[in-house]
């Protein structure tokens, strides 16, 4: 068969397994154009056009045993393929790391505009970084910006120094291992940008199977998926500079969020290319609303 017929094929098999994507791609099809170009060595960059090309015997095995291990493992095509892309940039990925997909990559790429003015950012933390995809891709699109990346786990600190190294950023990205600001003292930012873990305890169980290959440490954040997104929202002003911002995904959380702080003013973000529960607040507007914050975690602690 050709690579068009590899890819109805693929696609084919992908729907009727019921799989799940949200992974890089959002449908069968993509998804199966992603697993065959890759099988047969050809350009991702949307360059390709030679669909009628003939495919090999090894690279027809290639694709088969893919296909066949997508299946049955309900893995995420990004592990089994060992990279993702994120801001138009490959990222290698293993099970240590969340596979990148934040709505970020579009903010990253507009250059936090309107958001922020053309000089103002200097320094940037990227705060939970995984596999290092934003940490490194404000590198390379901010080219004057300095990056500390940080994260809780060892593991996926590891994947992001392969990261860093593989798009020649280590003079501007530095890797931290850090629970949140610990290891942060006296450290002051221009942005804070964080993509945590903010899926509820409840919802373990409902997740598709592809989501649950993923580490637990970068998915789930307490009963309600609120317990790291609480404690930044706190802490991250005393590591704002004066006129710094924090933006923050929460994803399906945001409702939550908004729930139990109705007082804060959050600033929920539009995306041209989809995409939604991301907030921007500024450092003033945060240590206003410390107080209800620091309230709320009190509350939520005595409870437990």
């Amino acid at each position: 068969m050709n690579v068009s017929q590899w890819i109805d094929q693929a696609a084919q098999e992908f729907l009727q397994a019921g799989l799940h994507f949200g992974h890089g791609t959002d449908n069968a099809s993509d998804e199966a154009v992603w697993l065959v170009l890759h099988s047969v060595d050809a350009p991702l960059d949307g360059s390709f056009e030679n669909w009628q090309q003939k495919v090999s015997a090894e690279q027809a095995r290639r694709i088969r045993d893919l296909i066949s291990i997508r299946l049955s493992s309900r893995q995420p095509l990004a592990y089994l393929l060992g990279s993702a892309w994120f801001a138009g940039l490959e990222f290698a990925v293993n099970e240590h790391v969340l596979v990148p997909r934040s709505p970020i990559a579009e903010l990253i790429l507009e250059v936090y505009s309107p958001w922020l003015k053309p000089g103002q950012l200097h320094r940037v933390l990227d705060m939970c970084t995984g596999c290092g995809c934003i940490a490194i891709a404000n590198a390379v699109y901010l080219p004057e910006v300095q990056v500390d990346a940080a994260d809780i786990s060892s593991s996926a600190l590891e994947v992001a120094k392969h990261n860093v190294a593989l798009h020649g950023v280590a003079d501007r990205v530095r890797l931290i291992q850090s629970d949140l600001f610990t290891e942060l003292s006296g450290q002051k930012y221009d942005l804070i940008v964080c993509n945590p873990p903010y899926v509820a305890n409840f919802q373990r169980n409902n997740l598709p199977a592809e989501y649950q290959a993923e580490p637990e440490l970068g998915l789930y954040s307490g009963e309600d998926g609120l317990d790291l997104c609480l404690r930044i929202m706190l802490q991250s002003p005393h590591h704002l500079t004066e006129d710094g911002i924090l933006i923050c995904e929460v994803g399906e959380s945001a409702d939550r969020l908004s729930a139990v702080l109705p007082a804060v003013p959050f600033l929920w973000l539009e995306f041209h290319s989809g995409g939604e529960g991301i907030f921007l607040l500024g450092r003033d507007l945060l240590l206003q609303s410390a107080g209800c914050i620091e309230a709320l975690i009190e509350d939520r602690s005595r409870v437990r």
